[in-house]
């Protein structure tokens, strides 16, 4: 077991630009507010921590095991992004809100694939390549403890922000994610095929 603070520091880097907490407050104001203002950033934090740490121990041979490869993973991710971006970006409500709905909000799609998406587990099988395990697990809990500060702050965001300071964000984070959600469609369509 060999802990590197340079390793730390640069798995760390790509992770938080991959997770990318802060361009994603719109969305998380909006699931917020969906929610009826209940956003449990510790479950959101903790289910999205497990996820990372298992895929980074098990990933891949659980993958391999169904016959699933990190490309579908991508595409099943870019589709959830997809429809969320439609309904920042055109103001209208896709995702039917039930009870069932709001309480599982903090999971999906939050901690997945929002935070543990498939962009983070596609970083965390190239970093394996790469550095050591522990040091990779050292900075994905990094990340997840920064995502459960951002989290808790989202209503102070709120606050800051106003109504129309959100309502400006969301629709300029709704393109950058519909961009980010046909980016990892088709880098998915080409690990399928290629």
């Amino acid at each position: 077991m060999n802990i590197d603070i340079i390793e730390i520091a640069k798995a760390s880097m790509i992770l938080f630009a991959v997770i990318d907490i802060i361009g994603s407050l719109p969305i998380v104001v909006k699931l917020k507010s969906n929610a009826g203002g209940n956003i449990e950033s510790e479950k959101a934090s903790l289910v999205a921590g497990i996820i990372m740490l298992l895929f980074l121990v098990v990933g891949e041979k659980i993958l391999n095991f169904i016959g699933i490869d990190v490309a579908s993973f991508g595409i099943a991710g870019a589709f959830i992004l997809f429809f969320m971006a439609l309904e920042m970006v055109l103001g209208i409500k896709l995702f039917k809100e039930d009870e069932h709905t709001v309480k599982t909000a903090s999971i999906v799609p939050l901690a997945f694939p929002m935070i543990a998406g498939a962009g983070s587990m596609t970083s965390i099988l190239s970093l394996r390549a790469e550095y050591e395990s522990i040091n990779i697990a050292i900075a994905i809990i990094l990340n997840i403890v920064f995502v459960y500060i951002v989290l808790k702050m989202s209503g102070w965001f709120e606050k800051k922000l106003g109504k129309s300071g959100i309502a400006i964000i969301e629709k300029v984070f709704g393109i950058i994610l519909l961009a980010i959600a046909v980016k990892l469609f088709t880098s998915g369509v080409k690990g399928s095929f290629y």
